[in-house]
Parts: C-alpha cells; sequence; structure tokens
C-alpha cells in the first residue's frame, strides 16, 4: 500500500549504476541487511558520512606540506611507464612553484595517458608525500581535465565501509541514490521551519551528501537537524499510534476490594518504601480505568519492582482476572516464582511456573489451570505466549526486562487475552531521553529508594597483577562465613579474545580456596544451573564462579562480594547490574572491578564513574555518553528501533518538539486523512515505520 511516488527509493540497490550482485552484497553487510533480503535506494540515501576530506587546499608545489590533501592545477611534462621489472608507473608535471611526481602501481597505461595528455593542464587532488625533499603523490584521489574540474569534489564524504567495498564506488551508488529522491509534499509546518531555519526534507539530504563545507555534515548543521527532527517524528508518530490502537482496544476496570493486596503487604518482612507506594497507587488508579494501561516500571537495582508487580497481579486476580510475568531467561523465572510463590499463596493466590523445561503431566496440568481459570498467576519465558498456551481471561501483562525483547513478542502475549492491561518492568534505569524513543507510547513509574536497612556497596578498582593478594582476601573471606561472586566474561577459552574463562577460573581457584567453589554459566543444562544456584543459596559452596547468566534478578541476600574480572571489557548499565547482586541484606557489601591495563578512555571513564555512584539513573546518563543509544537499549537485538541519522545528545531539542507534535497531529487527526496527515503517512514509510502504518489501515 505504499505510495507508487516512493517505488524508486524501495527497489534494490542493484537499479542503481554500477551496482550488481558483488557490491549488492557487501552494501547488505554495511547496512545490516536481513539475510535474503537486497539493500533498498533508501538505505543508502539515509547513510549519513562520518567525516569529509576538505580539498579546498590550493598551495602550490613547493608550499604543500607532508601528509596534507592538497588540489593542485598542473601542466603535464612526461609519461614514464615502469616497464616490465614492476616499476611503478610516474608523471612528471608541474605549477608556477615546482615539478611533481604523480606515482601509480599496477597502472593501465592507456587510461592514463588519456587522463594526463603531455600539454594539458589537469587538476590533481590528494595526498602529498615528499620523498628524498622531492614531491610526490601516490595514486591521486581525483583527476580532472579543466573543462571537468567542476566534477571534483571539493568538500567530499566520507562514508563508513566494510571490507571489499571501495570508497568511490560506495559515493557513485549514493549519488545515483540521490536523484532516485521525489518531490515531497512538506509535513512540517512552516512556522517551525522558518523559526529553526530548516530545509527542506530533500534539500537537506542533498546538503548531507554534497557539502559545500565541513560544517554541513555537523550535527548541529540545519540539514542534519532537518534529518532528525524528520526521524525522531516518524518514530514518535509511531509510537503514538500503538498508544492509539492499544487504548481504542480496552474498555474494562478492573474492582477489587483490597484484603489480597492487603494480606500480601502484611506478610512481607519488610515496609514498602513511598516511591513502591507511590508506583502501586499509580499502577491500581489505571487499572480501575476502562483505558488500557501502558505503563513502564523503572527501577534501579534492588528497589523492589517484583514486590510492585506481584501487588498488581493481586488487584488483577480481585477483579476475577488472570496475569502472567514474562521474564526473558529461565534462571530469572525461576527466580521471580521462588520470590513470588509463598507470598501469593499467603493471600489464597495459586501461582504457576512454564518455561521451555516443564514437560509432561507438570505442563499439562499449568495449561489446564490457564485455560480454566484455576491458575490465578503464571510466571515464565517466551513459553507464555506459544500457540498452545490459552488462557480463561488474562487481564494483565507484566513483561520483566523489556529491553530484551521485541516489540512482536511484547504483542505476541498480550494477543492472548482480550487487550489486557500492560506492565514494562526495567531494572535497567533510562535516561528520560531513551524512555522517549523507546516507550513513548508509555506512562512512567520511577522507584528510587532501596528496601530500609540495606547499605551501601563499597567499590574498588584493582589492577589484575594484584589478583594473588586478591585470593588470599577471597580465602580470608570465605574462612568468615561469606559468599562471594567471581564473574568472568566468556565461558571458556578462546584464542581469539585474551581473556580468562569462567571454566579456566573456576579449575584455577579450586586449588586455591578448597572445595566449596561452584560454576554456573550460559551452556549448563538448566537442571545443572539450578543445582549450582541453590548449592550457594543454601551455603554448600561460598564461592561462586559464573558468567553475566546471573546478571539480572538473582538473588541471594546474605552474598556480599562480587569480583568482576576484566571489568573493563563490560558495558556500564551491565557492571551496574553485576554489582547489584550484592548489598541486598544490612551486612557491609563489597564490589571488586579488577582490570588488566593499559585502560583506554572510555574504560577509564566507566570504573571512575562505578567508584563514584550507586545511582543507577546517573550511571545511565553516563552510559548514553559513552555508549550511544543503540547499545545502551540492546536495540541491535531486541527491534527496538535505533537512529541513523539522529543523535540523541545533540538532537535531544528536536526529541522534545517531536513527541509533542506527533500528540498534537494525533488529537486533531487520528487517522492522518488530511494533506499534512498523508504527508506524514510517506515520512513513516521512509523511516521504515511500516507497522504504523498497517495500524491505520485496520483502523
Amino acid at each position: 500500500m505504499r505510495p507508487s511516488l516512493l517505488d524508486p527509493l524501495f527497489a534494490s540497490v542493484r537499479t542503481l549504476s554500477g551496482i550488481g550482485p558483488k557490491v549488492t552484497g557487501l552494501l547488505a553487510t554495511l547496512l545490516g541487511t536481513p539475510p535474503g533480503q537486497d539493500p533498498r535506494v533508501a538505505n543508502l540515501v539515509y547513510l549519513p558520512p562520518h567525516s569529509v576530506i576538505d580539498r579546498r587546499h590550493r598551495p602550490g608545489i613547493a608550499h604543500a606540506l607532508e601528509g596534507a590533501i592538497v588540489t593542485l592545477e598542473l601542466r603535464i611534462d612526461r609519461h614514464l611507464p615502469g616497464g616490465r621489472s614492476n616499476a611503478p608507473y610516474r608523471v612528471y608535471a608541474h605549477d608556477d612553484s615546482g615539478e611533481i611526481g604523480l606515482t601509480f602501481f599496477h597502472a593501465k597505461q592507456a587510461w592514463l595517458e588519456k587522463a594526463m595528455p603531455v600539454g594539458e593542464t589537469v587538476i590533481v587532488s590528494g595526498k602529498m608525500e615528499w620523498f628524498n625533499g622531492r614531491p610526490t603523490m601516490v595514486h591521486p584521489d581525483h583527476i580532472a581535465r579543466l573543462d571537468d574540474a567542476a566534477s571534483l569534489p571539493l568538500v567530499e564524504p566520507v562514508y563508513p565501509l566494510t571490507a571489499g567495498l571501495s570508497p568511490k564506488v560506495l559515493a557513485r551508488g549514493v549519488e545515483d541514490a540521490l536523484t532516485k529522491v521525489p518531490e515531497l509534499p512538506e509535513w512540517i509546518d512552516a512556522p517551525v521551519l522558518a523559526a529553526h531555519r530548516l530545509p527542506l526534507h530533500r534539500e537537506a539530504l542533498r546538503i548531507m551528501h554534497g557539502p559545500a563545507d565541513p560544517a554541513d555534515i555537523a550535527l548541529d548543521s540545519p540539514a542534519r537537524q532537518r534529518l532528525a527532527y524528520d526521524e525522531f517524528l516518524a518514530g514518535q508518530l509511531a509510537l503514538a499510534l500503538v498508544r492509539l490502537r492499544a487504548k481504542r482496544l480496552s474498555g474494562r476496570k478492573l474492582e477489587g476490594n483490597g484484603e489480597t493486596k492487603a494480606r500480601i503487604i502484611a506478610a512481607l518482612p519488610y515496609s514498602l518504601t513511598n516511591s513502591q507506594s507511590e508506583a502501586i497507587k499509580e499502577i491500581i488508579a489505571d487499572l480501575r480505568q476502562p483505558d488500557r494501561m501502558l505503563r513502564l516500571l523503572q527501577g534501579d537495582v534492588g528497589s523492589g519492582k517484583t514486590v510492585v508487580g506481584l501487588l498488581a497481579m493481586a488487584h488483577a486476580a480481585e477483579a476475577g482476572g488472570q496475569s502472567a510475568l514474562m521474564v526473558p531467561t529461565e534462571v530469572l523465572a525461576r527466580q521471580h516464582y521462588a520470590t513470588i510463590a509463598p507470598l501469593a499463596e499467603k493471600a489464597g493466590l495459586r501461582v504457576a511456573l512454564l518455561t521451555g523445561r516443564e514437560k509432561g503431566r507438570e505442563r499439562e496440568d499449568v495449561l489446564e489451570g490457564l485455560r480454566s481459570g484455576a491458575i490465578n498467576i503464571v510466571v515464565g519465558t517466551h513459553a507464555l505466549f506459544q500457540e498452545k498456551v490459552s488462557y480463561r481471561d488474562l487481564v494483565l501483562v507484566i513483561v520483566d526486562e523489556q529491553h530484551r525483547f521485541g516489540v512482536h513478542q511484547r504483542l505476541l502475549l498480550t494477543s492472548k487475552g482480550d487487550a489486557p492491561d500492560m506492565l514494562v518492568m526495567t531494572a535497567t534505569p533510562i535516561p528520560r531521553t531513551l524512555v522517549l524513543t523507546a516507550f513513548g507510547d508509555m506512562d512512567v513509574s520511577k522507584l528510587t529508594e532501596k528496601p530500609a536497612g540495606r547499605r551501601p556497596i563499597t567499590t574498588a578498582i584493582l589492577p589484575m597483577d594484584r589478583l594473588s593478594d586478591l585470593v588470599e582476601r577471597m580465602r580470608s573471606a570465605i574462612a568468615d562465613g561469606q559468599k562471594i561472586y567471581w564473574i568472568c566474561p566468556l565461558v571458556e577459552e578462546s584464542e581469539v579474545v585474551d581473556l580468562v574463562s569462567a571454566e579456566e577460573r573456576f579449575e584455577s581457584l579450586k586449588p586455591l580456596l578448597g572445595s566449596r567453589i561452584g560454576l554456573v554459566h550460559g551452556r549448563m543444562s538448566g537442571p545443572e544451573k539450578d543445582a549450582a544456584m541453590l548449592a550457594f543459596k543454601n551455603g554448600d559452596t561460598r564461592l561462586l564462579v559464573a558468567t553475566t547468566v546471573i546478571e539480572v534478578g538473582v538473588d541471594v541476600p546474605d552474598a556480599t562480594i562480587i569480583v568482576i574480572e576484566h571489568a573493563e571489557r563490560f558495558g556500564l548499565a551491565q557492571l551496574h547490574q553485576l554489582r547489584g547482586r550484592v548489598g541486598r541484606s544490612d551486612k557491609p557489601s563489597t564490589c571488586l572491578l579488577l582490570y588488566k591495563g593499559p585502560l583506554g578512555e572510555v574504560a577509564q571513564a566507566r570504573l571512575k564513574i562505578m567508584r563514584e555512584t550507586e545511582d543507577g539513573f546517573r550511571i545511565a546518563e553516563e552510559d548514553l555518553k559513552l555508549r550511544g543509544e543503540g547499545e545502551l537499549l540492546g536495540t541491535r537485538q531486541s527491534g527496538t528501533p535505533g537512529f541513523r541519522l539522529a543523535s540523541i545528545e545533540t538532537h535531544q531539542e528536536f526529541l522534545e518538539i517531536a513527541r509533542k507534535d506527533a500528540r498534537y497531529i494525533l488529537a486533531r487527526d487520528p487517522e492522518l486523512q488530511s494533506e499534512r496527515g498523508k504527508a506524514l503517512r510517506i515520512l513513516l514509510y521512509l523511516f521504515e515505520r511500516d507497522e504504523a502504518v498497517r495500524l491505520l489501515r485496520a483502523g
């Protein structure tokens, strides 16, 4: 249903001159195109250059500096072919200031004689080199006759590349792709364009790919700001349409008498924090509305999201409905089940566990309980939305660690009920700007306090050459009855990366620290992982060597030390998550970050921030600065859209404008049927938000 106006942009790159099957494959690698698909022309149109080569410098031969990119106007004196000895082909030329030798390897003599005839004046651009006091230029980047000088790009954009793809082939492909961009109807109001001095969409693309000055490709240039706003607006419109559609699907109030919730609160061994109480109040207010709830619950490590989720599910049960809590891993599913089931059962609720591991009669009992309504709450992994799983009355879906799931998985689970309310929980605090881009269709609650009685975690940084001292310290800690996590970045030894694996570290520590050492990693079977975790929880083992399988949600309250080996290899958010495995009781806790020097600038910054603060929201903001939005949200794995043209940090102002504009537009034209609305449909297609257009067509 895409408008025919856009057909040239959504054609394969093979329709561009000079791009055959081989180059198409290279472009697919560069652009991250899904297997079996060709990149589209639009993918090249929206590929921003990362820098420029400035060829405007014309110093003359004698004044050109070593290593400088220069453009020279030369008169060709003579050609000196290399002959059979594989010597390079040389062309000698001069200008008013001196003589230069142009050097070519594996030269095509006929082409060079045609491009640079003796006695003619030509324009040559490339990198200047001085060899034994003589100026030379090896393989000039550009050669043009005087009457064709306009073809020489004086400010040349430089694009990202992949092995085997020539810069000139890519530049020609982008140039040809630009000719396919049609005149498009304008979707930005004229006053906004004028106020921010923004060019038209097509003009912005032309400036980005054909800059007259290096400033034209800067992130804060008017052209790049225009394109960033367009990309943000497409994303915000898509999210607002999803929200509008989701709200329309609902119409059910969930009322409860509060008795079940009160019984759970009474059974808790601690009091709720103020932010937990506030979040529960917001969630229950949503559940009591006829509109469908779409809420994000952000909480720092150890802030008590699970209890908030349980109280929401208790309210749903009081209203006669069922709830499903979906988590990304089996370890976390079992952890949540172990936390939730005893509390829920004290309140008279029946809780079940459903992962890929439940088989036979056990699985059938759970499926029957969900069908009949006998089960009030089910905790599980992706298994919760498989085809054979059906619910009597699913009214509330809670998704934990949302950034691990794609949007389509979220929709699959909600399709199991009649537009159930949705609560998304994340222990990864997300900067406000990323909340807008990835969760703009949701209301937000935040948990900012740790439960009473928890003490700060001491964080220290140690070089790997202090390892023997650290092992001695761990021996003393084990003798004192403490429990220790030892985190390694790999499962088994790798020849490619010089890191100590979990298995190798386990074997090296066993003779030094005795038999009370366990091992857990993602390649172990489910029962093996459970046994290792249970032995650690019960105190049969005192030191657990693990990979990041324990990153999220694992709860052993009396673990007081965590050692993170090769901490320089982890992202800030992940380090913060791992540190949150300790400090879960009133005992003093320690996080030891082991690093191998020398440290790069980013790694130094990460470790410094970890030592300075335990505030997950500040850590998230710093992580955004260090890593960028794509990596922080895991967009490359989860299907959450990253950005091609926009930068969260630079273009934040335009994100705010786009969010307000999207809501204003849909309030006035929810079906995008006006002239501007039709232009905005084109925008959604341009930035591949086809799903949003399908929602419009579905009504």
